[in-house]
């Protein structure tokens, strides 16, 4: 494994920050009412990359690619320009680097930053991929932790709506819907009651495939450009009476929310460790020639409205997952299905053996029987309004982390119904 990088950036050396030389996350920002412009997350600081390229400094390609507030110009141009570009900011950042003098004004403090979506998300697929999660979901829903005949044949998952999909901090109205109690005979409508959260892995597309076309799972980890936080906001009472037998759709369509920086598949590659054991063998189209999973750790925190502090209410690893980002897509275009730069995966839930690795509410409340205690005293099975949810996440280096930021969203009250 790799040790800390040291940057002309002073900020950057530091043990305790998410954002290292080791890591040079891509993500977009602007300052009081000037234009988003691309940039890269150093140390407390951002480095300008659109004004970067304008200046000259920085010159990944023959024509503009950080002109335009989003990540796709340059992904498109492909796993051998990510690296030369990530190997020139790398130099370029170096302690040492005769570059420090032509880059220094193009930094701007992360403090005085508004930071918006990386990618402009041309597709959203969601993933049911975590098998306690999926056990947990038998237990509650069927009593029975068995998982569907196809479970660990495939990775199960359905589109999701790019449109929703927001960047951490926006705000997310409680949903409105259709739900139907246990012992009534017609469903209601009305705001959700059993709002929660999934604590998820996003994996970014960088490069696309062609319609008709199967690719490989190695062909799919190339194809990948880098990760995010990801939290599917649920709505348990909406999702549970219409996602029979299709699945979910309103339920999940109303806001995914996503952490502000990508992080590389590159600055995550020391982390690679592989899938679980096989209960029953994959087909051979889905086997891995590499480790495909990261050692992330990840935590959520609640903050109820006006509270001083957040609790911790769970924490656990990305490789908990039974799939990885690569089999996902491989299987997701394995029919034909065209992928596009800028298309969104879900991991699915990611939760591990005990309770206390849940990665969600309706696990750790075990549907509402079992209230968990926050720090404040309050009591909670599923979110309330003026709360705020926080996911966090880094992968542990020797003397360095790799971190994401944070992927944060408060629920506000749901609008008033435009139907009564």
């Amino acid at each position: 494994m790799s040790n800390l990088l040291k940057s002309w950036i002073t900020s950057a050396n530091s043990a305790d920050t998410d954002f290292p030389l080791n890591n040079l996350p891509y993500g977009v920002f602007s300052i009081g009412d000037s234009d988003a412009h691309c940039g890269v997350a150093i140390g407390d600081m951002i480095l300008d990359v659109t004004a970067a390229e304008e200046a000259g400094v920085l010159t990944p390609a023959d024509v503009p690619v950080f002109d335009v507030p989003f990540w796709n110009d340059f992904m498109e141009l492909g796993a051998e320009a990510w690296a030369a570009f990530r190997a020139d900011l790398t130099a370029a950042l170096a302690e040492g680097s005769e570059k420090q003098a032509a880059l220094e004004p193009h930094l701007v403090a992360q403090s005085g930053a508004t930071l918006h979506m990386p990618v402009a998300v041309s597709e959203y697929t969601d993933f049911y991929a975590g098998m306690q999660h999926a056990k947990n979901m038998g237990s509650i829903m069927r009593g029975s932790p068995d998982l569907p005949a196809n479970w660990l044949h495939i990775p199960i998952g359905y589109n999701g709506r790019a449109s929703t999909v927001v960047v951490s901090g926006t705000d997310i109205h409680r949903p409105l819907g259709q739900t139907k109690a246990p012992d009534t005979e017609m469903p209601s409508f009305g705001p959700c009651k059993r709002l929660d959260i999934e604590l998820e892995m996003g994996a970014i597309v960088g490069t696309g495939s062609t319609m008709g076309q199967p690719i490989s799972v190695d062909q799919a980890d190339a194809m990948i450009f880098g990760y995010v936080l990801l939290n599917d906001w649920s709505a348990r009472d909406i999702q549970g009476w219409e996602y029979q037998p299709l699945g979910p759709f309103q339920g999940k369509a109303f806001g995914t929310t996503i952490s502000p920086w990508i992080v590389t598949a590159a600055a995550l590659e020391d982390f690679r460790t592989a899938t679980p054991p096989r209960e029953k063998e994959l087909l051979p189209y889905l086997a891995e020639n590499k480790p495909g999973l990261y050692d992330i750790n990840l935590e959520v925190t609640m903050q109820p409205k006006d509270a001083a502090k957040a609790t911790t209410i769970t924490r656990t690893n990305y490789s908990r997952m039974y799939y990885s980002a690569a089999q996902q897509l491989c299987h997701h275009a394995v029919c034909g299905c065209e992928m596009n730069a800028g298309d969104l995966l879900g991991s699915g839930t990611i939760s591990g053996p005990t309770k206390d690795e849940f990665g969600s509410l309706l696990e750790l409340s075990w549907a509402g029987r079992e209230p968990f205690t926050l720090d404040t005293g309050e009591t909670r099975s599923f979110i309330e309004d003026g709360d705020t949810l926080t996911l966090k996440g880094h992968a542990q280096g020797d003397g360095y982390r790799i971190g994401f930021g944070e992927c944060r969203g408060t629920i506000l009250p749901a609008v008033k119904n435009p139907f009564e």
